[in-house]
């Protein structure tokens, strides 16, 4: 099984990424896929996440109302549309795979290799 992520870079403070993470070896069918990121010295932290089988949709409160976790079925692929960044948003981000909706690090299956999200003050 492999995660890529894409989508990172540098943005302004207000501006917008979209991330992409496309899984591949495995049709995750009943599975929760989200995002996890990372800051320089912190821990890693759960950012969002989608269940596949029913759309339901979970965020850390810190991004509710700025942040859209979204998936392609399809695609294999689930997207974290990312609005009205904010400096404290910078942080490498992972996309990771797990059973169920689970909030900590360890309890997630598969990660994506991670990408770099820089928001300028």
């Amino acid at each position: 099984v492999q995660l890529q992520a894409f989508g990172g870079g540098l943005v302004q403070t207000g501006g917008s990424l979209r991330l992409s993470c496309a899984a591949s070896g495995r049709t995750f069918t009943s599975h929760v896929m989200g995002w996890f990121r990372q800051a320089p010295g912190k821990e890693r932290e759960f950012v969002a996440a989608i269940r596949r089988s029913n759309d339901f949709t979970y965020y850390r409160d810190s991004v509710k109302g700025r942040f859209a976790i979204s998936r392609d079925n399809a695609k294999n692929t689930v997207y974290l549309q990312m609005s009205s960044l904010k400096p404290e948003d910078t942080a490498v981000y992972y996309c990771a795979v797990a059973r169920g909706l689970y909030y900590s690090s360890s309890d997630q299956l598969y990660w994506g290799q991670g990408t770099q999200v820089t928001v300028s003050s």
